[in-house]
C-alpha cells in the first residue's frame, strides 16, 4: 500500500484545490491530508476566511481523501515521523528552491519521494480574495 500525504491552508476551497487532491489520490493507495492551522496560516501574516475546523471537514468531504490532520508546523519532516507516507504532494511553485532542495533529499534518505504538481492557472485562494475585494471597493 503506498500512503501519500500533502499539505495547504484550503481556504476558499476551489477547482485547483479539487485538482491536487485528485491527482495525489490517483499516485496513492490512501491519502492523508494536513489542513493548517489558523496559527500556523499567520506565519504568513494572513489570516484565513474559513475557519480551521470548518476547512478540515470541506477537505474532509471531499472523495479523493481519506484521512484529514492537522497541520500544526511547517516541518514536514516531522510530519513523516508521525504518518510514515510514502510520497508527498507538494505545487510545482516549490521545485527546486533551496528549502524544498533540502527536504527532498532528506525524504530521498528515508525513502520517501516528492512529487511537484503543476497549480491550476488562474485560481488560487489569493486570487479570490483579491476579487472579492475589489468588488466590495466598487459598491
Amino acid at each position: 500500500m503506498i500512503l501519500g500525504y500533502t499539505t495547504g491552508v484550503f481556504d476558499l476551497f476551489h477547482v485547483g484545490h479539487v485538482n491536487l487532491l485528485r491527482n495525489a489520490k490517483g499516485m496513492c493507495d490512501k491519502l492523508v491530508v494536513g489542513v493548517t492551522t489558523d496559527e500556523l496560516v499567520s506565519y504568513k501574516n494572513k489570516k484565513s476566511v474559513i475557519s480551521f475546523e470548518e476547512r478540515m471537514e470541506v477537505v474532509r468531504s471531499c472523495r479523493y481523501v481519506d484521512a484529514v490532520i492537522p497541520q500544526e508546523d511547517m516541518d514536514k519532516y516531522t510530519q513523516w515521523q508521525k504518518v510514515k507516507f510514502d510520497v508527498m504532494f507538494v505545487g510545482d511553485d516549490w521545485f527546486k528552491t533551496e528549502k524544498w532542495q533540502q527536504i527532498d533529499e532528506k525524504f530521498k534518505a528515508e525513502g520517501v519521494r516528492v512529487v511537484y504538481f503543476p497549480y491550476t492557472k488562474g485560481t488560487s485562494s489569493t486570487l479570490i480574495n483579491n476579487v472579492l475585494l475589489d468588488l466590495r471597493n466598487d459598491k
